[in-house]
């Protein structure tokens, strides 16, 4: 049989003292806290359709697509040879086949097809996977699953749009929508002048005797290639919803022309463009002048997409710090056994347990409200904005020290560490940024009393097992009952402590005592550190490290 093994001993040296390429890895199944957080969380049917995906996400070809999308990012292309205008985005082979993994195996439909019984676990999970291979094309597969609760406020566009959104197929082809085997939708919200300030957009809907047409500019629009995008204008009755298609009813391109795609820090495999419409064809969505309220349904779903994503991210870069400081050997034994580098690693393998576990119950609280179940539908109201803003927060810093765990080659683009790093600020700044998201928490704590009470009932069925947690979930009590005009400069304090505390709650309630306990004392406690790997006195390193990786 032939060598094909990388040559070690080269002109001047042998290569020596470096991990193994990973292989084929299960990412379902070499991590604990997931696999115990859906066996806790979600149907057994979930983990049964789920194992494939986790081979399927870490093989080697899957991770090597991921990385090919990346370094080969789209392109735009305005026109054709001879002049006719495109307003196309062409893509890489590699972003199209994970692009048909994602919804040839149906994660951008599942929590319809299986609404209210587990549909919303199995498809947070999903996406917690397909991060891991590659984040960036998730994004249209985030908006397709979310359009839906948008389009149900008109039900005869979602009759027609529904069937495509849904069908566990993936149709690259820039084709009108009844030409195709499967759909996408976009989302173009923003405009130069208001960014998350969306009342202040100024493009402009007018009716046309039975149909709509727009008029104006969005500053962003996330995948362009999509075959329709939600989006907001204003009309004589405020601002509306509209539902615009890249195909007119005649089979036409729609006037819907790309401006430029931006040169972002990350998300590179995920085209996102300026765009303008030139009184663009549209149906309507929803009320009149409630064009807010409809697309929140949307921002709803893509939230938890992007409080999920980053705790993904996190996992694949625990698990390549982890596996190469098992192997690496510096001042006479492993990494992994110097005691410095053990405190980073059970650290970083608290965030993530936490992570998970605040994901995977924020869905089920999806699930729960589909059914009416009061509890979980005020729960569904407060948790997405409180997971989204924290895992966030701790995304970027927890991607610089596993970076730092591989050191010099974490930095350079070889390793995926680099490209991650570089991911880590976006989900932070989609679908609402930081302040935004703490202002939205004041919101639902002053509009829906009953979302505290329900959260709060799931704090104190812990209190009494940890005595930080306790003095930590006093003091907020305390904090809330002060006046509400108080409480808006500290929003990001309560926002930061209302999460971190369900993540408390979760773990001590589910995981093994020793991370639930850890946890409290990093988080909460006096040890309490903004800095990874600052460990309490006695901490139970071996048994943290023990589920860095199954």
């Amino acid at each position: 049989m032939t060598d094909r093994a990388p040559r070690t001993q080269l002109a001047t040296h042998r290569v020596t003292n470096q991990p193994a390429p990973p292989g084929n890895r299960d990412f379902l199944a070499d991590d604990p806290a997931l696999g115990e957080a859906l066996a806790r969380e979600a149907p057994a049917w979930v983990s049964e359709r789920l194992a494939p995906l986790g081979r399927a996400v870490g093989s080697e070809r899957i991770q090597a697509l991921g990385e090919a999308a990346n370094v080969h990012p789209p392109t735009l292309r305005l026109f054709d040879r001879h002049g006719r205008r495109l307003d196309e985005v062409a893509y890489h082979p590699a972003y199209h086949e994970l692009m048909a993994l994602a919804c040839e195996g149906g994660w951008h439909a599942v929590a319809w097809q299986q609404e209210g019984q587990g549909g919303h676990q199995a498809h947070v999970a999903a996406l917690y996977l397909l991060t891991q291979a590659e984040p960036g094309f998730c994004c249209p597969v985030t908006m397709t699953h979310a359009a839906m609760p948008a389009l149900r406020h008109a039900p005869a566009v979602a009759a027609e749009w529904a069937p495509g959104l849904l069908a566990h197929a993936y149709d690259a082809r820039p084709l009108p929508s009844t030409d195709k085997r499967g759909l996408t939708c976009g989302m173009a919200m923003t405009e130069k002048q208001g960014g998350s300030d969306v009342r202040s957009n100024d493009t402009r809907a007018e009716c046309d005797g039975d149909v709509w047409r727009l008029t104006g500019h969005k500053w962003f629009c996330s995948a362009p290639m999509s075959d329709a995008f939600l989006t907001l204008a204003q009309t004589d009755d405020g601002l509306s919803c509209f539902l615009v298609p890249r195909f007119t009813a005649d089979g036409q391109r729609n006037a819907i022309e790309l401006q430029r795609l931006k040169d972002k820090c990350g998300n590179r495999a995920n085209a996102s463009a300026e765009i303008e419409y030139r009184d663009a064809w549209a149906h309507p969505v929803g009320e009149p002048g409630r064009g807010v309220a409809t697309i929140l349904d949307m921002v709803q779903q893509t939230r938890l997409d992007a409080a999920t994503a980053p705790v993904g991210m996190m996992r694949q870069a625990l698990r390549e710090a982890w596996l190469h400081v098992r192997e690496r050997h510096a001042f006479g034994r492993a990494l992994a056994e110097q005691p410095l580098m053990r405190a980073v690693i059970a650290d970083l393998t608290l965030e993530v347990e936490a992570g998970i576990a605040l994901a995977l119950r924020t869905a089920r609280a999806f699930d729960g409200a589909a059914r009416g179940d009061a509890h979980e539908t005020a729960l569904a109201r407060l948790l997405p904005a409180l997971a989204k803003y924290w895992h966030n927060k701790r995304g970027p810093a927890f991607q610089a020290e596993a970076m730092e765990c591989l050191g010099g080659i974490g930095y350079v683009e070889e390793s995926p560490l680099a490209r991650l790093y570089r991911e880590a600020p976006v989900n932070s700044i989609w679908e609402g940024s930081g302040n935004v998201i703490c202002l939205d928490v004041l919101r639902v704590l002053a509009r829906h009393p009953e979302a505290f009470t329900a959260l709060q009932a799931e704090l104190v069925a812990v209190r009494g097992q940890q005595p930080d947690f306790d003095s930590t979930l006093a003091g907020l009590e305390r904090e809330l009952t002060q006046p509400a005009e108080t409480l808006e400069p500290r929003g990001r304090w309560l926002t930061q402590r209302l999460a971190q505390c369900l993540q408390a709650a979760l773990l001590l309630q589910h995981a093994p005592p020793e991370i639930g306990e850890t946890f409290c004392r990093t988080r909460l406690g006096a040890d309490a550190s903004a800095v990874y790997g600052v460990m309490p006195t006695g901490a139970p390193l071996a048994a943290i490290l023990s589920r860095t990786v199954a």
